[in-house]
């Protein structure tokens, strides 16, 4: 029952990163393309991105925990780990979401470091462009696309 609940969450959780995504990418290239000034909701735009991915980290981590498909992975590392689904969720898609939020937090931090409006706007287009790559590429698509 609880695998239920946190799986159906991590699924619905992960529009909610692909849309505040989609926000903070927005933001950022029209932030940069059109010289704007940095604004609060820039920063906002940026911070929910991050905070939805460490969320859906979090569920992530405990599904990794107890997610039955990852415990027969574990139990049989040398063949079993290897085949389709079990080796896109151990080796694909795990590291490169790992990746995905440290850019993102990565790329946060640079914007806000940046001297002036249009680097802010630039470095969170660039950071925030790589992140949603990795996710476009980590994401299980050959799953349900929303499941209650």
């Amino acid at each position: 029952m609880f695998y239920t609940v946190v799986l159906v969450l991590h699924n619905l959780l992960r529009w909610v990163v692909v849309l505040a995504g989609a926000w903070a990418l927005v933001r950022a290239w029209s932030g940069w393309i059109g010289k704007r000034a940095w604004t609060t909701a820039d920063r906002r735009a940026g911070m929910f991105f991050g905070i939805s991915l460490d969320l859906q980290f979090l569920l992530g981590l405990i599904l990794a925990i107890i997610s039955p498909i990852l415990q027969a992975a574990y139990a049989d590392l040398g063949s079993l780990a290897m085949q389709d689904p079990f080796r896109f969720f151990l080796i694909e898609h795990m590291p490169v979401m790992i990746a995905a939020v440290v850019l993102a937090h990565i790329g946060t931090a640079a914007a806000r470091k940046a001297a002036d409006d249009t680097g802010k706007h630039r470095r969170a287009a660039i950071w925030f462009t790589l992140v949603a790559l990795a996710i476009v590429l980590a994401i299980p698509w050959f799953r349900p696309l929303l499941r209650l």
